[in-house]
Order: C-alpha cells, then sequence, then structure tokens
C-alpha cells in the first residue's frame, strides 16, 4: 500500500494513526464483537465513545460549562438554515460580515428563509484579498446577530482578529462563526461566541457529521416553525440523539481529538505546526516567479493557500506532474481556478516540503 500527500479542501486527510488505529478496530471493536459501524447509538459502548469525544473536544478548546456541545448532521450548509431558525424566534434580523462565497451561501439562506440578511461589512470591492477592518463593521440598529466566517476555504482568507457584534446603541449580540476549515488548528476563546458550527471534513473527521457549540442562554430563541430536527435545545437534551446520529463519524472524531491531545499535545502545539507550514508554503510563492497568491499577507489562510501559475497554459502539466509524484487534490475550486493546497492539521509538515522541493523544481523546468 502506498499513501500519497493529500492536499484536498474536503473531504480532507486525516491523521495515519486514525486510520490504523480505526482500521484494527473495525470488525470487532474493543472486544465486543461488533464493529462501531454496527452498534446501537444507545448502546452503552457507544454512549461512552460519544461521552469521550465530547470531553476531549471541551478540553481541548477550553469549552466553558455554559455552552453545549452538539453532534449533528447535514454538514455546515445545514446551518446556515438552522442558526436563524434558532436565533431568530424573538424577532431582529440576521447581519452577516460578506468575505467570500460560504459567507454568502450562509447570507443567501438566510434571506430565503426570513427575507432580509443585511451587510455589516463586506471585501467584495476589493475581491475579497482583505477581511474588513473593524471599523468598518456596522449592525443594524435590529440585528440579532453577527454571522461571519472565519476562513473561506475557496478563496483562502482567514480572519486575523474576532469580530465585535455591537449593535450601534451599544448593545451586544451574539457572534455566530462557521469555523469549518479552521476549528482546532489552533487555541480559541469560545466565550467570545454565541454559535460555533463546523463541518467535520477538514479538521475534525469524515464527511457526514457536524459540531455546534451553543451557548446554553441562546437554546430558547427558537422560531416556532423550525424544522425539529433543527432544534438546538431539542439536540442539547437529547444528547444529540434526537434521531440517529452519524454514529461512526463521531467515533472518529473522537479518535482525531485524543490524536491531538495524545500524539500532537495540543492545539498550542497544533498551531506551531500549522503556521510552520503556510508559512513555508507561502515563503516559496512570495520567491518565485511562476506562483502567485493575491490575499493581503495579514489575512492569508494558514489552511487553504490558493496560488496560480504566471502561464495558465500549464496548469494541466502542473496538476499531472503533481499527482504522478504523490501530490494530490491540488486543483483549484471550480469556481476560482488555479490551485489550492489545504494543509489541515493531518497534513503533515513532510507533505508541504515535498510540495514546495516539487514547485522549485517545476518552475526550474518550465518557468
Amino acid at each position: 500500500m502506498t499513501r500519497h500527500f493529500n492536499f484536498c479542501a474536503g473531504p480532507a486527510a486525516l491523521p495515519e494513526p486514525v486510520l490504523a488505529r480505526a482500521r484494527d478496530e473495525l470488525l470487532d471493536y474493543r472486544g465486543h464483537g461488533l464493529s462501531v459501524m454496527e452498534m446501537s447509538h444507545r448502546s452503552p459502548e457507544f454512549v461512552a465513545i460519544a461521552e469521550r469525544a465530547e470531553r476531549d473536544l471541551r478540553e481541548l478548546l477550553a469549552v466553558p460549562d455554559d455552552y453545549r456541545v452538539l453532534f449533528t448532521q447535514g454538514g455546515a450548509s445545514l446551518q446556515f438554515a438552522a442558526v436563524p431558525y434558532n436565533l431568530l424566534g424573538r424577532g431582529g434580523r440576521a447581519n452577516f460580515l460578506h468575505t467570500g462565497i460560504w459567507g454568502k451561501k450562509a447570507m443567501a439562506e438566510a434571506r430565503h428563509l426570513f427575507g432580509e440578511a443585511p451587510v455589516a461589512a463586506s471585501s467584495e470591492a476589493g475581491g475579497f484579498a482583505a477581511v474588513p477592518r473593524p471599523a468598518d463593521i456596522a449592525l443594524t440598529e435590529d440585528a440579532a446577530y453577527l454571522h461571519y466566517t472565519a476562513n473561506e476555504t475557496i478563496g483562502g482568507l482567514e480572519f486575523d482578529y474576532i469580530p465585535e457584534a455591537v449593535r450601534p446603541d451599544g448593545t451586544e449580540v451574539p457572534l455566530v462563526c462557521d469555523l469549518s476549515s479552521s476549528i482546532l488548528s489552533e487555541p480559541l476563546d469560545v466565550s467570545r461566541f454565541g454559535v460555533i458550527y463546523a463541518g467535520a471534513q477538514k479538521n475534525i473527521g469524515p464527511a457526514g457529521l457536524t459540531v455546534v457549540i451553543v451557548r446554553e442562554d441562546l437554546l430558547d430563541r427558537a422560531c416556532a416553525e423550525m424544522p425539529s430536527l433543527l432544534g438546538y435545545r431539542a439536540l442539547a437534551e437529547g444528547a444529540s440523539m434526537v434521531n440517529t446520529p452519524a454514529t461512526y463519524g463521531w467515533y472518529l472524531a473522537g479518535l482525531v481529538f485524543e490524536w491531538l491531545k495524545e500524539d500532537i499535545g495540543g492545539l498550542a502545539a497544533m498551531e506551531a505546526i500549522n503556521r510552520r507550514k503556510a508559512d513555508k508554503l507561502y515563503a516559496a510563492i512570495d520567491a518565485s516567479e511562476l506562483y502567485s497568491n493575491p490575499i493581503a499577507p495579514a489575512n492569508r489562510s494558514r489552511m487553504n493557500v490558493p496560488f496560480v501559475l504566471a502561464d495558465d497554459r500549464l496548469d494541466a502539466t502542473f496538476l499531472a506532474e503533481a499527482e504522478a509524484a504523490g501530490l494530490l487534490n491540488l486543483k483549484g475550486h471550480r469556481s476560482v481556478g488555479g490551485m489550492r493546497a489545504s494543509l489541515y492539521n493531518a497534513v503533515p509538515e513532510a507533505a508541504v516540503d515535498a510540495l514546495v522541493d516539487f514547485m522549485g523544481d517545476f518552475e526550474r523546468r518550465k518557468g
């Protein structure tokens, strides 16, 4: 068996120790005579898996006691609907920071459901090359919450600060964050947020699972017409088991949390590794005459590094040779083209070293 370096934006690379452990436990989970995929979600064995995963996630992120952790389904995209359904039951409007495709999709869903979703600030005029500065953020007087996407996976744009969610009269409202592509990549002050949500398929585990972290005082703001399976209160009271959850994804997420704690040493150690990986790749791009990245340095994503070749006629050759060299999934998103290397937690530093070496060699031969 040969494993290559996987730079996919999602579903993304998983840690090899996690895959090896899941392989060893696939047919017979710890002597119970069946796979986790075959277990009842109500069984003592799976409840123990679920409870361990939540404890480890809480420890990694230092989640305060007055927050509930939910393991739900539907991907982050379903939360585009779940968040307004859960937070607009007392009136007001959802406000948005518009910094790219995923933020735009979240805003469009809120508008589809509730008619309006004011933009508190946008970086669209600048081609999404930087995030709005704090002074540019202006909430409406009736803002119920402020939503933003911390890291735009497609554009490679990352916030370098946590926004303040304050109405013109000084009233603070909940801050909601789509943290799908950067969760667990560094320490985080969860207390700054009302709701955090993240699709698993980037830094948590396989596709099909979504983690939601919600402050308890927000559990009773839901709209009466909300679909019951989207309700945060019901999910919290039902231990995320209102219906059959994504049990195997939950199990694998738990293994990733253990890997982060025991093999990596926590999120501060993970952050140092991630910064080192990103710095190497950006340095190679900046030193090149063939490759370029359009994002303002302060807002360059550590998780998703897009770059273009000066001569796009070389794109197909670059991708073919990269794949032959064991460097997979470097093609940029179809909406923007070019290349993209996703450097999530499970992408080893050796992968970045191999990519940088390949890029240098390619430029010498083709540039």
